[in-house]
Formats: structure tokens, sequence, C-alpha cells
């Protein structure tokens, strides 16, 4: 059987995501939805339809009364996100380590797999399957308030990530989450919550914040 085709609105927010991670829409661009209907030939709902999903991914910003901006989290925005993230997962690690299950190292297995053939099929799911892997962990662990703050705080450094990561950046990511996993799975507490903030700190200096981008006018950046 055929895949099926994508709906509209994901074609949008497809289109917009895209352009964002390649840095055709600059951080503050003001997403209007007549501009874009016209682009794609569609009605407004289903451009605000798309725009209320990259909301959702922290990806656009809705203001009332002024429309739908590109989100642009600013250079100490993300150094105090990795900050907390840095306090909080190495201290996760080491808890995980310490009531580690075969299971469980399967079940983080399986996530590096599906990590390594986004990477390699060039998807945008690629940053969000990357920055689950940490959820991931914390989900293992069976603490509901552990995983709430944490995939608040993975989708807010998700959005970073994509928009200012280097390119070679995300595979090197992938890379260190398959050393993590052997340490966990080898019971090695102390080399697992090393890699970890040192994983952490490599995903930090990977962003290039002053990348300039060429373009804020909506159907340049999507031709």
């Amino acid at each position: 059987m055929r895949a099926m085709e994508p709906t509209p609105t994901r074609v949008i927010a497809d289109a917009l995501t895209r352009a964002i991670v390649e840095h055709r829409l600059q951080p503050g661009t003001k997403l209007a939805e007549q501009k874009l209907a016209d682009h794609f030939g569609v009605s407004r709902t289903l451009v605000r339809q798309a725009l209320f999903q990259l909301a959702q991914n922290r990806l656009v910003k809705m203001e009332k009364a002024r429309g739908a901006f590109v989100a642009a989290p600013t250079v100490e925005e993300a150094r105090q996100v990795f900050q907390v993230r840095r306090m909080l997962e190495t201290e996760m690690t080491r808890q995980f380590v310490r009531s580690v299950t075969p299971a469980r190292i399967k079940a983080l297995r399986e996530h590096i797999a599906q990590e390594k053939a986004a990477l390699d099929n060039r998807d945008l799911k690629r940053i969000e399957l990357l920055g689950d892997f940490h959820v991931r962990i914390a989900e293992l662990t069976g603490n509901e308030v552990l995983v709430r703050i944490l995939r608040d705080l993975v989708s807010h450094s998700s959005l970073i990530t994509l928009m200012y990561q280097r390119d070679a950046a995300a595979a090197h990511s992938q890379e260190e989450h398959v050393e993590l996993v052997k340490a966990i799975a080898a019971k090695d507490e102390k080399l697992a919550v090393r890699l970890m903030e040192e994983h952490l700190l490599h995903v930090e200096a990977s962003l290039a914040f002053h990348k300039p981008v060429p373009s804020n006018d909506i159907a340049l950046a999507l031709a």
C-alpha cells in the first residue's frame, strides 16, 4: 500500500520547520497568515492550524493581537537552559545506573537506532529524537515529576538546537548517546555521569548563535 499523503497542515508545518532549521527564516520573523495562505494556496484556517502545531513545539511564538513569529531564544536563555539540564541530568544518570535493568537498556538501544535512521535519512525528526533520548531515560526511571520537568527543558533546548546547531553536531550527539548507553549497560556510574555532562557541554558548544541568516522574507525563504 502507498503511504498516505501528508495533510495540507502537515505540508505547511514541515516547510516552515525546514526553513527555520536551515536558517532561511530569521528568528523574530513575523509569519503573516495571509502571505502564507497565498504562498501555499490554502485557507488561512489551515495556516493557523500549522502555526499552532509549531507553537506547541516552541518553534513559533503566538502573540495576542500581533500574530505569529519565529521564536527567538537569546544566547543567555540558551546557556541557562543547558546549565539547568546539566544539574538535573547528571543526577538522573547517576540514579538510573543504580537501578538499570536489561529491559531499560533494550529500550534505550531501540531509541538510538531510531536516531541513527533519522540522521541517515536527514529526517526533520532527528533533532526531536535526539532530545527525546533524554526524556526516555527519565520515563524509564518511573519518576513522573522528573519526566514533566525534563520534557519541558528538552522541548526548549530542542528549539535552540534546531535553530543554531551546526550541521555535523547532530551526528556527533547520536554517537555520544551510543557511548553513554554502553557505560550505563556496564553499570559504570562514574563514566556515565561524566559522559552525560560532557555530552550536554558539547551540544551547547556546538551552537552557532551568530550564524548569519539570509532572509526574513517568507516567499524567498520558502522558495
